[in-house]
């Protein structure tokens, strides 16, 4: 059974490499909704403060909130790639993270390479990976360009080769950062339907969006971040009532 499990989760991080008193410190201090804690020496943002959730199968949570609210800091904790400072975080089920989709390309590695090296790093077995092999270089379209090294491939063709690989995998939970692309618009209604499938095919979805509309198709409830802080929690339309409330 897949879950999420977030107990009074806080994450601080330090920002090492600023002076307290400095311009940047107090450029940061605005950028991150004033959530930098000034220290004598480092100082500190706190990105997470008392976060808690609990997501079942079947749950699709949106996140919602300005740019610093802490969306992009909980996904990561979430994946994994952060330990919160203190509280607890959960986690039951295969994680897929869209939160870097080219991470782990070789680019003197070949198409069909890339897939494998992307795949395993990915959490895929061999055996999975050889079984969708086929159908991963169909959807990229790139042909014969799968057998030469991905430094030849322009961005588009690189996005694409990602994106076709990411999206064959079944996650139990998928965490994303905004909606993929592939970066091509000749691609783009083949890409969106097999990218719905992609997140129809998890089991909880975790989605940070901008956007009302992706966050009202795909999830069924929401979380409001401010400065770190859950705000409000419920349904998307509930939820984004009180963002833009709040911002006036």
């Amino acid at each position: 059974m897949s879950s999420i499990e977030v107990t009074h989760a806080h994450l601080d991080y330090p920002l090492v490499g600023t002076g307290s008193r400095s311009l940047k410190t107090r450029l940061l201090g605005a950028a991150t909704g004033g959530r930098i804690s000034s220290g004598d020496a480092i100082p500190v943002v706190n990105a997470l403060q008392d976060v808690s959730l609990s997501l079942r199968e079947g749950e699709r949570l949106g996140l919602v909130g300005h740019n610093g609210a802490g969306k992009s800091s909980l996904l990561k904790v979430l994946a994994g790639i952060y330990r919160p400072t203190s509280g607890s975080v959960k986690v039951a089920g295969r994680v897929v993270s869209t939160l870097n989709i080219s991470l782990g390309m070789e680019p003197e590695a070949t198409g069909f390479e890339n897939i494998v090296m992307r795949g395993l790093l990915l959490g895929m077995k061999r055996a999975e990976i050889d079984k969708k092999l086929d159908e991963i270089a169909a959807f990229t379209e790139l042909g014969d360009y799968l057998d030469m090294p991905v430094r030849i491939y322009s961005a588009g063709m690189a996005t694409r080769l990602a994106f076709a690989t990411i999206t064959a995998m079944d996650a139990d939970i998928l965490l994303m950062d905004e909606v993929i692309g592939t970066g091509d618009a000749t691609f783009l209604d083949k890409a969106e339907r097999r990218l719905n499938a992609f997140m129809n095919r998890s089991k909880i979805l975790v989605l940070a969006s901008h956007s009302d509309q992706v966050i009202r198709k795909f999830c069924n409830t929401a979380l409001l971040l401010e400065r770190g802080q859950v705000i409000a929690t419920g349904s998307p339309d509930q939820v984004f009532s009180v963002y833009h409330r709040e911002r006036g």
